[in-house]
């Protein structure tokens, strides 16, 4: 009977270890390509090409959980952006392999903690409140602050952001959620041998309550992002001449079920070579309506440039850019999107680019 007893305990003891070591490893991903011809504002002219990353940049990744007991959860995320037309890793030439996600985190009832490569502050205010979401090629306000236009070494407009949309050598807290509303504090290291005081400070707040969304964020940046050497950094017009950017953003949505609205406001004040009160102010407003198995798609942003960070202009320089597309979604994984952008820079020729394109999540 004792012994019988003591194989049962150990066996409950196995079981229940078993059970608070739960785990569990995810493949995840999506393919985007269009079909179209782009040109953006001071562009030479139109090319009319197969391009990767019309509505969402293409990725992959690895996603896994293990249950410690207690609530206490270990959480790891390797993302690698890749461009569907070429087959090439990155989001660019040079780019990080896992440039969306490389991280660690361990969370609990007190929120979460992670260490590695992960978002910047910017980034979901950014993608969350337009109507375009991540759309690296046809979000206007995605355009002015995260992407440069021109040939790189002749370009046309530096993005209002000093640093990339995701941030390395990064430490994450992330509040629990209280209501509908959740904060993310964000600290980079600057990892610069002599330069121990370079670093990136953040703070994203988000809120969601029924139709109404609402969001918030500061950043204070000395450190540009991804690695030095990639081709989104060039010695033309670089912000490796920025000593520091200081960056906020309010934003919000209100969904009236027949149409959804967005709006954001965001101000950049930069620390520059020669220039040390270049300002950015960045405007954008847009709306989705739906219309049978998928949403027209409107969205405007405007930035006004006092001290041009370009060393090829001078004077204040404004941007205007506008897109109007159709999202149609065949199911609850696949969809099918055509866009029409027009964009201007106020010192540069006009241009307008369209595609039409597929986008599946696995």
């Amino acid at each position: 009977m004792k012994k019988t007893r003591l194989a049962l305990a150990l066996a409950s003891c196995l079981m229940a270890g078993s059970a608070m070591a739960q785990s569990s490893v995810t493949v995840s991903g999506l393919v985007d390509a269009f079909a179209g011809s782009m040109k953006n504002s001071g562009d030479s002219g139109s090319k009319a090409s197969v391009g990767s990353g019309g509505m969402t940049t293409s990725w992959i990744g690895f996603k896994g959980t293990e249950d410690l007991g207690g609530g206490l959860k270990a959480e790891f995320n390797l993302t690698s952006f890749f461009q569907t037309d070429t087959g090439a890793t990155g989001r660019f030439s040079g780019d990080n392999l896992f440039s969306r996600d490389a991280n660690i985190a361990l969370s609990g009832g007190y929120g979460r903690v992670m260490l590695g490569r992960g978002l910047a502050p910017s980034f979901l205010p950014t993608v969350l409140f337009n109507p375009f979401g991540d759309s690296f090629t046809f979000s206007p306000l995605v355009l002015h602050v995260y992407t440069p236009s021109g040939n790189f070494g002749s370009r046309t407009w530096t993005q209002a952001n000093a640093a990339d949309s995701g941030w390395s050598n990064e430490i994450i807290y992330t509040t629990p959620k209280f209501g509908g509303l959740q904060a993310n504090l964000h600290y980079q290291f600057g990892e610069v041998a002599g330069q121990t005081g370079k670093k990136n400070i953040g703070v994203n707040a988000l809120y969601f309550n029924g139709p109404l969304a609402l969001t918030g964020m500061y950043f204070d940046a000395q450190v540009s992002n991804p690695n030095s050497g990639s081709a989104i950094i060039d010695a033309t017009a670089p912000f490796s001449s920025i000593t520091r950017q200081k960056t906020w953003m309010v934003g919000g949505t209100y969904d009236f079920q027949v149409v959804k609205l967005y709006g954001t406001y965001q101000a950049s004040k930069d620390t520059t070579a020669g220039n040390p009160q270049a300002k950015d102010k960045v405007f954008s407003v847009g709306m989705s309506a739906p219309v049978g198995n998928g949403s027209i798609l409107a969205g405007f942003a405007r930035t006004k440039r006092t001290g041009d960070l370009l060393a090829s202009t001078t004077g204040d320089v404004s941007r205007n850019t506008t897109s109007v597309g159709y999202d149609y979604f065949m199911s609850k994984r696949t969809d099918l999107y055509a866009i029409v952008m027009n964009d201007k820079i106020s010192n540069q020729s006009s241009g307008v680019s369209f595609g039409l394109g597929m986008r599946h999540r696995f």
